[in-house]
């Protein structure tokens, strides 16, 4: 420790189902609190956390998220921190939720970390929150008399969303006015067009303080070096806040705490659309206390239990079974009282009422018999076999974990410490079928609860276009020409203040880290079958692989990393599928695991093989293949000791499952009911046409999209009902193209020292293929493009959507197809040069208002490069802007 470190060590431990080493600091001068998890690898990540509590919709701790990168006490000028952030091998983001703002900093290596973060911190505590800065990234109106704002438009987009109307709504039921989590932190577009900078600064002063203030680090850390820095950031900040000692009411806790429900409500609320057929059902409880560790844990497993695959008791029922929605998910908000929520999807709007009723009455049927035990814990050991996985594989888990404690756990480390251990799901195993039915029933199934009907309405959407427009055109005729001049002008005035150059000589004042500064976790390659055609490394693990048989004729890579987890992909090349056949891939991708499974004389029902495959597994799925997506993949996640299972678990999917029609017909309606949603989605549908646009017919990337399931499953799902030998032959039809050896690769990712047979168990899976055919090569997007994808620059669409007030946008143009391509890396750096943050379309965009989100990329795989711009109040103005930034870089105008 730093002799002049004023941090004390409340507490430290390591969980004994990780290496991560946990350490607790509080500084004595400010009150500062400090949490590091040392765990190795290359990456530095920082979450600095603020307990951020507002009694209105304003918006103001939304706002600080974007303001505070605008430049601080003695760093002035935007921009600065985000060209650090590029000099120094880092990213830094930030967020707000209801109840805390976080901002985020990765860095590869601790080096270039600490070089960044009390800068970082320092705009995070004393920002300058100057006007300008107000003026364009909150809300003005531009010299067109229109909206506009980084902010407002990202609002903008979600204001009148289907979910954020019923989120909003279900809040204001559940918590009494003067309890924070009633409001809309992000800000509703009304309250941004009258916030002032002033309110801002005043929010910013209240919250902003390093007695709010918690540092969670991860990674590869310098305890000396990060206490010396903060010891010097507290010396150059103590000036700017309040006093120390001030008395400060902590929020949440020294609050008004939330009363429990004194009755049930059921109310609707409408949500611009125009098909009306379909909307959702939410369903929201206040659960247990966040700090009674056994009583949350119960609660996770509990949501297995009732929602948590097809197996469970209210998927089965009311998706599987009776098929009155297409979906019954979960989720939780950690508070005093945990916020429990079930949303129903793509419900029929005039079952909305009936659906919500039947819900309760699945739970209360179902709590009139006893609890499945066996299910139950299979349920707990899930749930636990998911945490190690997660908290082995990524960092998010123990930082929610942390963020939780700090926002409401004790002060004194008691709390944090229900890390250290897993004791609570042992308590859990020895719970009765009386104790489960009891917790069911105090908290969800005979509990007070808020349910929201969302429901789509035509009218709604035409009264909020007619609206709006209404608004702005009575706004330009007050205004006149003079005025919409003069707001032009208050506009460049503010970009110009906000773009002031830094000195060079700041920047490169900081040193660029070595390499050798970042400690990259060491894999090793090993092949086996046609994969050893690349080459055959000279290695420990390629021995390991050759003893067991590597002349297998199944290509196999194997990448080596220490880990209690298997990885396995299975990539399948769909070349074979006859083209007609394309748009049954949605439903054979969708059922793959949920069908019933021939075993010898016996037939599993599907809902054994989901219960039977969790077991055995952390998780599963199939879809297109990252980075390749005209391929397919399957993937399970295991851990070492289930290898050979998870291979088992492929065979008899693969071949030995049984198309049953009741089976293909419950999954086809999901399908079709979640179209409309995809359909409200203007990312979705920006992102579907561009497909639809640019890939032929043989594209499965395009046979995947809302508009083709739309029109083609409908087809499916009347020869369902009249004429099913027909599907079912077709899909034998798909089994049988996909599943040959010669389309097939494999991807292993586990410490293979620890797995039974890391190639001989894939015997019996390639036992009865045909061998003698080569193996195909990889199909890329470029092969599968339509004449307009060949030919960017010939086609433009435009697509009305009521359904949102934000617009979007997708552009594409020849890009490189091969990584062997000479001009790669210039345009690779061209295009990182143009994202960078406060680059050159960041500021012709967001420092603009016109966008809330853009971003240009590469994809060699198609051979293309696309402009997307999202969330905009007028995405052709965006475009425009994007256009005349990237034509003056080319003519030579704007140096870069």
């Amino acid at each position: 420790m730093e002799p002049r470190s004023s941090f004390r060590i409340v507490n430290q431990f390591t969980p004994d189902y990780s290496d991560s080493l946990f350490t607790q600091y509080e500084s004595k001068r400010t009150g500062m609190r400090v949490i590091t998890i040392d765990r190795k690898g290359p990456r530095v990540q920082g979450s600095f956390v603020l307990a951020t509590e507002i009694h209105d919709d304003s918006g103001a701790p939304h706002t600080l998220e974007h303001l505070c990168f605008m430049g601080s006490k003695n760093h002035e000028v935007k921009g600065m921190l985000h060209k650090l952030a590029t000099r120094l091998y880092s990213e830094i983001n930030a967020w707000t939720s209801v109840d805390h703002t976080v901002y985020t900093l990765e860095s590869a290596g601790w080096e270039a970390f600490a070089q960044i973060l009390p800068v970082y911190l320092e705009h995070i505590i004393a920002p300058t929150l100057s006007d300008s800065s107000c003026y364009t990234e909150v809300y003005h109106v531009d010299g067109t008399g229109n909206d506009a704002g980084v902010v407002y438009s990202e609002m903008q987009s979600y204001r009148n969303d289907f979910y954020s109307r019923a989120d909003l709504c279900g809040r204001r039921f559940l918590y009494p006015t003067g309890v924070g989590f009633r409001y809309e932190t992000g800000g509703m577009t009304e309250n941004l067009r009258v916030l002032t900078a002033d309110r801002i600064r005043e929010f910013h002063r209240e919250m902003y303080q390093p007695k709010n203030l918690c540092l969670i680090l991860t990674g590869e850390i310098d305890h000396e070096n990060l206490c010396a820095i903060l010891y010097k950031l507290e010396d150059a900040i103590m000036d700017v806040i309040p006093s120390p000692s001030a008395p400060f009411k902590r929020p949440w806790i020294d609050s008004l705490q939330a009363t429990p429900l004194q009755k049930s409500v059921v109310e609707k609320v409408e949500f611009p659309e125009e098909d009306e057929s379909s909307g959702m059902v939410q369903i929201r409880f206040l659960g247990p206390n966040v700090k009674d560790r056994v009583q949350m844990s119960a609660l996770n497993v509990i949501l297995l239990y009732l929602a948590g695959s097809s197996a469970s008791l209210l998927v089965h029922a009311l998706v599987e079974e009776e098929q009155i929605a297409s979906a019954v998910s979960y989720d939780t908000e950690e508070r005093p009282h945990t916020e429990i929520t079930f949303t129903l999807s793509s419900v029929a709007t005039e079952e909305l009422e009936a659906v919500e009723r039947r819900f309760f009455e699945v739970l209360n049927n179902a709590m009139e018999m006893e609890i499945d035990l066996e299910y139950m814990r299979h349920c707990i050991r899930l749930h636990q076999r998911t945490w190690k996985f997660a908290t082995e594989t990524s960092t998010a888990s123990f930082t929610e974990a942390v963020i939780t404690d700090f926002l409401f756990g004790e002060r004194d480390g008691s709390t944090l410490e229900s890390l250290e251990d897993l004791e609570e799901y042992e308590v859990l195993e020895t719970w009765t079928d009386l104790e489960w039915r009891d917790y069911i029933r105090k908290w969800i199934s005979n509990a007070h609860h808020v349910s929201i009907l969302a429901v789509p309405s035509e009218k709604m959407a035409t009264n909020l276009m007619e609206d709006e427009h209404r608004r702005i055109e009575e706004r330009k005729a007050k205004l006149g020409p003079e005025g919409l001049e003069k707001l032009a002008e208050a506009l460049e005035k503010a970009k110009r203040d906000n773009e002031e150059e830094e000195p060079t000589n700041l920047i490169s004042g900081f040193t660029i880290p070595v390499a050798d500064s970042v400690h990259f976790i060491q894999t090793i390659t090993a092949k086996a079958g046609p994969a050893l055609e690349s080459k055959r490394n000279d290695n420990d693990t390629q021995k390991l692989i050759d003893l067991d048989g590597s002349d297998i004729p199944l290509f196999i890579h194997f990448e080596a990393i220490p880990s209690n987890f298997v990885q396995l992909v299975l990539m399948i090349s769909t070349e074979d599928v006859p083209h007609h056949l394309l748009p049954l891939l949605p439903l054979y991708t969708e059922s793959f695991f949920s069908l019933p499974i021939r075993k010898g004389s016996d037939i599993l029902s599907f809902k054994q093989v989901i219960v039977d495959l969790e077991k055995d597994t952390v998780s599963y799925g199939m879809y297109p293949t990252h980075n390749h997506p005209e391929s397919l993949s399957i993937v399970f996640h295991v851990e070492a000791d289930r290898y050979q299972a998870a291979i088992s678990w492929l065979k008899d999917l693969t071949w030995n499952s049984i198309f049953a029609v009741e089976r293909l017909t419950a999954v086809t309606s999901k399908l079709l009911a979640d179209v409309p949603e995809e359909k409200r989605d203007g990312e979705s549908m920006v992102e579907a046409i561009g497909i639809m646009t640019q890939l032929g017919e043989k594209s499965i990337s395009r046979a995947h999209t809302a508009l083709v399931k739309a029109r083609y499953l409908k087809r499916v799902k009347t020869l369902l009902a009249i004429q099913p030998d027909e599907i079912v032959r077709q899909m034998e039809e798909v089994r049988k193209a996909l599943f040959c050896l010669d389309n097939f690769r494999v991807l292993v990712t586990a410490d293979p020292k620890k797995l039974t047979g890391p190639v001989a168990s894939w015997n019996t899976f390639i036992a009865d293929l045909d061998t003698s055919k080569e193996l195909k090569p990889v199909v890329k997007v470029a092969q599968r493009l339509s004449d307009a994808g060949r030919h960017p620059g010939t086609h433009a669409y435009v697509v009305p959507m009521k359904s949102m007030d934000s617009s979007y946008a997708e552009s594409s143009s020849k890009g490189i197809c091969s990584h062997d391509n000479p001009k790669l890396p210039a345009l690779m750096v061209a295009i990182a040069y143009l994202n960078n943050e406060d680059g050159p379309l960041w500021n012709a965009l967001r420092g603009s208002g016109l966008a809330y989100f853009f971003y240009l990329r590469s994809s060699i795989d198609s051979g293309l490069v696309h402009l997307m711009i999202h969330q905009s109040p007028n995405v052709h103005k965006a475009f425009e802007a994007a256009k005349a930034t990237i034509e003056c870089h080319l003519s030579g105008s704007i140096e870069g």
